[in-house]
Order: C-alpha cells, then structure tokens, then sequence
C-alpha cells in the first residue's frame, strides 16, 4: 500500500491571528526576515543605518545620501510598497495562497477578504507570485524532464475556435516543461515550442551534467541529449512501458507528471482558465509550493522574497 504525501506544513488560521495581531506585529515579522543579520540600506546595500525615533520601523542612511540622507521605511524596495492596503492584508493574502496545495483564485480571495474590487485581489495575487520566482539552479542525482500542455481540449471549444490541432502541437495551450529531482526540487518553465533546441536549452540550463540517471519519455526532441548526458535513458509510453528496473535505477517520469496533476487540477478546478501571458507566474506559485512541501516554515520564505 503508496504511503500518503506529507501534508504541506502551515499555520491554522488561529495561529495566523495569534502571530499577526496589529500591524505592527506584521512589520517586526517583516524586518526579521528581510534583514536577519541586521537593518540594510534598499538603496545602496550599506549597513549603517540610523533608526528614524520618532518613526518606528524607519530609517536613515547617509552612505548613499551624505548630505541630506536617504529614509525609507520597512516596507521599501518590496511588493508591500506604494500600497493602500495594510500588512496584514497582504499577509493574510500569501497565506491563502500558500495554505492551499492547489492555490486560490482572485475571486475566492475577493470575497473572503472583502475587497471592493476584483482587480485589487487580482493585482495583489499576481505580485506575490512574481515575488516567489525562485532563483535558477541545476539538479542532480536522479532528473526526470517532461513536457505539458495546459488548457481546454479542442473537441470542447467553440467550433470558430477550434484550431485542429494533434499531437505535439500546441495550438492554443500552453507549452510548460519541467525537470524534477527524484525527493527534490522542480524547475518549470513556459516555452513557445516542443522543437529539439528549446528542450536541449531548458535540460543544458537546468540539470547538471553529473546526473547519475536523466529520464525523459521516448519524444524525438530528447533523442541527442545523450551526447551530453551519457546518463541518460528512456521510457517509451508508446510500447506500454511505465517503469523500467535497471541497474542505475528505475527509469520513469512518474514523478514530474505527478506535478504536472497538481498543476492542471490547479488550473482547472481553481483558477478555471489562466491566459498564456500570466501563466508564467502561476507556474512559479505551484513550483514554490512544491519545493517548500516540507518547509515547516514556507510562510517565512515567502515573505523574506517579498
């Protein structure tokens, strides 16, 4: 019997209420993560500071400002800036949004936080998703790279907007490709096209060429990568194949099309419809998720890239 997938780690709504009481509360919690190792000019970078008294959480510098001295506030230099709603709105915000293994839309996040607008719930959203990019590295040990296509089937649309597309033609969906480490990290990233050069660029960028096995589908964009990759081996769905044993491995994809579910059930049964030009940014939301999995303090993380 499969063991069950570890919950993803979070606070209750309690201890969310407990933790962030007054506003205040959410910019101590901000200036901690932000600054672990002490108050750093967003200007400049420098670590001389002065506290502004009679101002809380405001400072001052002098290195990139000698003569006048440049202030600015916990909240500078971060999505939080130049922004009418408070903290604790967008604290509680990221936590819905983290809470949920397979996000929550604008809408729903609307009507619980009781926004006048949709637009302020969308726009608030989209940049806590740009805040969660994370940065670019290569995985290593056991790497499975597979492609997806995001988006309604095109029997099911209108017949002025079907496009009659088969096969490995995006038509209108959405290319994403990703590359997993076996109990690892993911990478995933939009592409424009399944052609030979777009995947060899994605696996030179993202995998190491130190892998001990490299596992892709039997698809003829990854039949050169072995000139790189001497590691690299096949699954052919096309034969039946889902697992093969060998002496290096299993060779499977299983675990990037286990992402790839909770990606297109996120799409689908929360979101509805993403349009190819954000769906750069809900693929970064459900990457972060899934490498903070078991992050007992993935709220944290958020915040400090805020």
């Amino acid at each position: 019997m499969a063991r069950r997938p570890k919950p993803v780690p979070q606070m209750t709504v309690a201890q969310f209420d407990a933790m962030f009481p007054t506003e205040d509360a959410c910019k101590s919690y901000l200036q901690a993560r932000r600054w672990p190792n002490g108050i750093h000019c967003p200007r400049c970078g420098g670590d001389k500071v002065f506290a502004v008294k009679s101002m809380p959480f405001k400072w001052q510098c002098y290195q990139c400002a000698p003569g006048s001295g440049y202030r600015f506030s916990v909240i500078a230099g971060t999505i939080f800036e130049n922004t009418n709603k408070p903290l604790k709105d967008w604290f509680r915000v990221a936590h819905l949004m983290l809470a949920s293994k397979k996000g929550m839309s604008a809408l729903q996040i609307q009507r619980m936080m009781g926004f006048g607008s949709y637009e302020t719930a969308h726009s608030m959203c989209h940049k806590i998703r740009a805040a969660l990019i994370e940065p670019e590295e290569k995985l290593g040990g056991i790497v499975e790279v597979d492609e997806t296509f995001v988006g309604g089937k095109d029997k099911n649309k209108h017949f002025d907007k079907r496009q009659g597309t088969q096969g490995r033609v995006a038509g209108s969906k959405v290319i994403v490709i990703g590359a997993v480490k076996r109990k690892g990290n993911v990478i995933a990233r939009v592409i424009e096209n399944v052609k030979r050069e777009t995947l060899e660029a994605f696996v030179r960028e993202t995998v190491s060429e130190r892998v001990s096995l490299l596992c892709t589908d039997e698809y003829a964009g990854y039949s050169r990568i072995q000139r790189r990759h001497r590691r690299h081996q096949v699954v052919n769905h096309s034969k039946g194949e889902h697992v093969v044993e060998t002496v290096i491995g299993a060779i499977h994809t299983n675990t990037i099309e286990g992402f790839w579910s909770i990606l297109k059930r996120g799409v689908v049964g929360t979101f509805h419809k993403v349009s190819k030009k954000h769906m750069p940014l809900y693929v970064a939301e459900f990457q972060f998720r899934y490498n903070n999995r078991d992050n007992a303090d993935i709220f944290g993380t958020a915040i400090a890239r805020c």
